[in-house]
């Protein structure tokens, strides 16, 4: 049955003109990708656009995929390439905020934080106290594009590191280094609440 078959047979098919190949492909993989450039760029709007161009590209350039290649690497490769373009044509403006508003509309209440919610922090940690919640959104968005991408691949999205260096065509090594920068800089910007933390009764 063709919904049973791999991702890399499905993209087979659909270059050799078997469009119901290229719908299956499209259900399974427009949210995962959807909710990716959502957590990197942060707007709804813009997320669904950058969807929509991701899966134009597949199309275009259905010829150049080689069936060696994991699809869902060169699906997130894409979609990364163009939250980095984003980003660049936005660099006039300040950076987004992990707590900013996803959305303009009234209905659009989530932010950022609440779709990456960290299940790694206890619940009751988390309703301890806001000021938690404050100092994580504030050292995440200290760290560097390229140790922001890594952490949100590697932690919210639980991507292996061999599949992170595929995406942001960095070298394994390179990008286990930006993983431990990334979390030696999140551990000092909280090391004085977790110090608290150790300290309460």
């Amino acid at each position: 049955m063709l919904r049973d078959e791999a991702d890399e047979a499905l993209m087979a098919r659909y270059r050799q003109g078997e469009v119901p190949a290229f719908e299956i492909l499209l259900g399974r993989h427009q949210r995962p990708i959807f909710n990716f450039i959502l957590r990197y760029v942060g707007s709804r709007a813009v997320a669904e656009e950058l969807t929509q161009e991701t899966f134009l590209r597949v199309i275009k350039s259905a010829e150049s995929y080689q069936r060696q290649a994991k699809l869902t690497t060169w699906l997130y490769t894409i979609a990364r390439n163009l939250c980095v373009d984003h980003s660049r044509r936005q660099k006039h403006r300040r950076a987004r905020s992990l707590d900013a508003p996803l959305s303009q509309s009234e209905d659009g209440s989530g932010t950022l934080l609440d779709v990456i919610e960290d299940e790694a922090i206890p619940q009751d940690r988390l309703a301890q106290s806001e000021k938690l919640r404050q100092r994580m959104t504030a050292a995440i968005a200290k760290l560097s594009d390229e140790q922001r991408e890594v952490f949100i691949m590697r932690e919210l999205l639980d991507l292996p590191f061999k599949e992170i260096a595929q995406v942001v065509g960095a070298p394994e090594n390179t990008v286990k280094s930006r993983m431990r920068y990334a979390l030696e800089k999140l551990r000092e910007e909280l090391a004085d609440y977790r110090d608290l933390a150790r300290a309460a009764p």
